[in-house]
């Protein structure tokens, strides 16, 4: 968080830089926005609203260009073999760019140097959330009633392998307990087998979660970022409900092809960021609870090799396969 807090805190200064650049010619012509997911989920939805701005921003259109498949592959390898020239781009979640190498067998191409990184653009908290039959009201509650029923909860998500199953695993290997896995084919399916009662625990995005939480749909014991969010300030951490070293969430980045010039790394990455800094982007990314971050591109790889070696270490200790 403290890093994040810092790349938001030097956005002035990056923005400074694109008048510097006015004399280049990008954007000439429409720019592809590649999303590797079906329409519809956190992602997609980042990406639509920072099109929007960016597109009203610099004067021509940004299409959004949904592209699923092979746990988000398909879509990171359109962009890896496109020209770069700076008309195609990625929004990738750290479930393709950090988990998905360890999970596939092999992806079609390089996970470190097949892309030129623009930078985190923002992060989701996921919340753990219960049926409300469950009598558990915080993670104490869970962990006591898990252990004295062993074996009999179970939780969704959106795949095997996917961000919400090893966030499950995370929290399952730090609190020493089990819970059947049952995978759903996407997002909003494992959210309704929780509202169902056909699962009684899943870890869901903040985007998704919000508005069953307030309909008491599901119960929310506690929520995966370091702090409390605003949007659910009496949902408290993971880390402050005994288990200090929990930490994850869903974490936004853009990416172009390899080799794209310095100067549109530039261009690129300061129209994203003053779009985040946007008023009205705020205030919609806000009651998502989608929180901006517009991270510098040089400090994306040393980001990257700590999630990389982060859900590599619980994918290989818990043996989870991609289903």
């Amino acid at each position: 968080m403290t890093t994040r807090r810092r790349a938001l805190g030097a956005l002035p200064m990056l923005a400074l830089a694109a008048p510097a650049l006015g004399q280049e010619a990008w954007p000439a012509r429409p720019v592809t926005l590649v999303v590797p997911w079906a329409p519809g989920g956190s992602t997609d939805t980042l990406a639509r609203i920072l099109a929007q701005r960016v597109a009203a921003d610099v004067g021509q259109p940004i299409l959004v260009d949904n592209r699923p498949g092979a746990s988000g592959t398909v879509g990171h390898l359109s962009v890896a073999r496109a020209r770069p020239d700076g008309y195609t781009l990625l929004i990738g979640t750290n479930s393709t760019y950090a988990m998905a190498p360890h999970l596939l067998d092999s992806i079609p191409y390089d996970n470190e140097r097949g892309f030129t990184p623009l930078g985190l653009l923002a992060y989701t908290p996921q919340y753990l959330c219960v049926h409300p039959a469950l009598p558990a009201r915080d993670v104490a509650g869970l962990l006591a009633h898990a252990r004295a029923n062993p074996g009999r909860l179970s939780y969704s998500s959106s795949g095997a392998g996917s961000s919400a199953h090893l966030a499950v695993e995370l929290f399952n290997a730090m609190a020493g307990i089990d819970m059947l896995h049952v995978p759903y084919r996407g997002g909003a399916p494992a959210l309704q087998a929780l509202i169902a009662n056909e699962v009684q625990f899943s870890a869901v995005d903040a985007v998704s979660a919000l508005q069953p939480m307030r309909a008491g749909a599901v119960r929310a014991v506690a929520v995966s970022s370091r702090e409390r969010q605003p949007t659910a300030p009496d949902v408290p951490t993971v880390r402050e409900s005994g288990l200090p070293e929990f930490e994850c969430s869903t974490d936004f980045a853009l990416f172009a092809p390899p080799e794209l010039p310095a100067l549109l790394v530039a261009r690129i990455h300061g129209a994203f960021a003053a779009a985040l800094r946007a008023p009205e982007v705020r205030e919609r990314l806000d009651t998502l609870a989608i929180l901006p971050v517009a991270g510098a591109p040089g400090d994306f790889a040393a980001y990257q090799r700590r999630e990389s070696e982060k859900w590599g270490g619980i994918i290989r200790a818990r043996n989870i396969r991609p289903g």
